[in-house]
């Protein structure tokens, strides 16, 4: 099994531990932008500590990168950003499991800003998984408690939540693939690693920032709630660190398909953790996206 596949398994598993504590965070302590912030806030020490121990063990001095480092690093770490905020506000409408499979449309997404940016092609088959997944969001977008016409049914704040959450981090994945290959380096963790500090250090200063002037009190909250966010931390410092090796390695599409195994593993923590009950027509919609997913990564 290539490395870059372990990697992505490796992340799903970690991004699912770390959205299960955003869960409990924002639910009982933190509001969603609080959530999202510690989520950065306690990954700095851990990332800057690996980073530094990393260049201290090998030997070698900080290698050089270009100035469109930063345009992409900066430009994933905002959409980043964004995108963990949506899916934190996300879980306040859904279960955790649809939750998730929401955010998880960003494989296709990502194939899709593949496409637009990099000019990578999407096959007929390729096309046709994409339409299936797009199937499942619509079945799971479809409140079964919302009266009215079909289309209020199926536009709503959950479906723009799990969408744009999808697309941001389809945006941030791109990004941060383009970041590591700016810097001047064959090792594959030491580009992410670098990236991965950039990144975590700007969005942890750029929260502070909002949260000061938009939500006076939530950092002091994050502060107080660090017994249970500084293992958030860790755990999304992992998962990043799996993701960016794994971008370093391999298109960002690819390996975002192979992490749709968040899938199940979100679906057993929905079940298992919180108690939350599946509906069939929940479980039919995650599994045309699981599918769509899967055949995403066969066929590009």
């Amino acid at each position: 099994m290539e490395a870059w596949i372990i990697l992505a398994i490796a992340a799903a598993a970690f991004q699912t531990l770390r959205f299960m504590l955003q869960k409990t965070l924002s639910t009982a302590t933190l509001s969603a932008g609080g959530a999202t912030f510690a989520r950065f806030f306690y990954s700095v020490p851990f990332v800057l500590t690996l980073a530094a121990g990393y260049l201290v063990w090998t030997g070698t001095a900080l290698p050089g990168f270009s100035g469109r480092f930063w345009i992409f690093a900066l430009a994933g770490g905002l959409a980043q950003v964004l995108a963990t905020w949506c899916v934190v506000a996300l879980f306040s409408q859904r279960n955790f499991a649809v939750g998730i499979t929401f955010k998880k449309t960003e494989v296709v997404q990502t194939a899709i800003v593949g496409l637009i940016v990099l000019g990578d092609r999407i096959s007929l088959l390729g096309l046709s998984a994409i339409v299936l997944g797009l199937v499942g969001v619509l079945i799971l977008s479809d409140t079964p408690d919302l009266t009215g016409r079909w289309h209020r049914r199926i536009v709503n704040r959950a479906a723009g939540l799990g969408l744009l959450s999808g697309a941001l981090f389809a945006i941030s994945a791109v990004g941060y693939r383009g970041a590591t290959l700016e810097i001047a380096s064959d090792d594959a963790l030491m580009r992410a690693l670098i990236t991965l500090a950039a990144v975590t250090v700007s969005q942890t200063i750029g929260m502070a920032a909002w949260l000061a002037w938009r939500e006076k009190g939530q950092i002091t909250s994050v502060v107080a709630a660090r017994r249970t966010a500084v293992w958030m931390g860790l755990t999304g410092m992992c998962g990043s660190l799996c993701w960016f090796t794994a971008f370093t390695l391999q298109n960002a599409a690819y390996v975002f398909a192979v992490g749709q195994v968040e899938v199940i593993f979100s679906l057993a923590a929905s079940v298992l953790f919180f108690g939350e009950k599946v509906t069939a027509r929940e479980g039919v919609g995650i599994a045309l996206i699981t599918l769509s997913v899967m055949a995403v990564g066969v066929f590009l």
